[in-house]
């Protein structure tokens, strides 16, 4: 589950929601001048208690989860954001009639709480997809990781901004030389390695570019969420890629990426459409 999918709406409902499961305590009706007895709340009928108040607490819960899923869950045919719209709606429109068809009686705290609670909750569910405010992101956007794998920032080998490595040449400034290689001094241009005696002399690859069908793991960005799979093919998502963070990708595994996580997961990126390299 990602929370970072979260919208303000959502917020709302799970706010109205916790008002809603606070008002079934209070009174249910108000105590006439006089009356010295207990006065019921929704928790004394299991019809008002759970059948409505928590109800509409559950139509919250399924709205919340389903929208915090990278992939949509249905049960009996309908998505559960569909269904939590559906239970909010009925116990708004229960609650209205009850208040309404009051007699004698006045209503309580509980009831006129809940009803406020409930319309509230009613009315930013079915409004969140469709209002732009209420669309914002809950805890707000990302921001991207400022060292990664406890590397300075820009300062890694290979991360964006850092020494990059090279492919038939020398090494640049700051780059690492390779292993066995005598260090050249600076202008002085390199001399050819010797070779055996009849060993026919390969040919050189361009400076600067890797030979076709090598892969040089690289750090990259992707534009939206996107779901991490794991790598023995299993349907289920075991990480949410975010935008603004760097990620390395470790491997070519058909037209994805073997990537992996800040904190080491690793997994494979089906959609590579649209991300940054760094």
């Amino acid at each position: 589950m990602n929370f970072r999918s979260l919208k303000r709406g959502d917020g709302v409902v799970i706010a109205a929601a916790v008002l809603l499961f606070i008002a079934s305590f209070l009174d249910y009706y108000s105590a006439p001048s006089g009356y010295s007895g207990d006065v019921p709340n929704a928790w004394d009928g299991l019809g008002n208690g759970l059948g409505v108040y928590m109800g509409g607490v559950i139509g919250a819960a399924l709205i919340v989860v389903s929208r915090s899923l990278p992939q949509p869950r249905k049960v009996a045919g309908l998505e559960l954001g569909q269904l939590g719209v559906g239970f909010t709606i009925l116990v708004a429109w229960v609650m209205f009639w009850t208040i309404v068809d009051l007699d004698n009686v006045d209503a309580g705290a509980g009831l006129i709480l809940g009803l406020i609670a409930a319309l509230v909750l009613a009315a930013a569910a079915v409004a969140t997809p469709l209002v732009a405010a209420l669309q914002a992101p809950l805890t707000g956007a990302p921001r991207p990781v400022s060292a990664p794998y406890g590397m300075q920032p820009g300062a890694g080998y290979g991360y964006p901004g850092g020494p990059q490595p090279s492919y038939g040449g020398q090494p640049g400034p700051g780059q690492p030389q390779p292993y066995g290689a005598q260090p050249q001094p600076q202008g002085a241009q390199p001399q050819p390695q010797p070779q055996a005696q009849g060993q026919a002399q390969a040919p050189q690859q361009t400076q600067g570019a890797p030979s076709p069908g090598d892969f040089s793991p690289f750090w990259f960005a992707v534009p939206v969420q996107r779901p991490l799979y794991a790598e023995d093919g299993s349907p289920t998502p075991i990480a949410e890629l975010a935008p603004g963070t760097w990620y390395l990708a470790v491997e070519q595994r058909g037209p994805g990426l073997v990537a992996q996580t800040q904190d080491g997961r690793r997994g494979v990126l089906q959609d590579t459409t649209g991300i940054q390299r760094g």
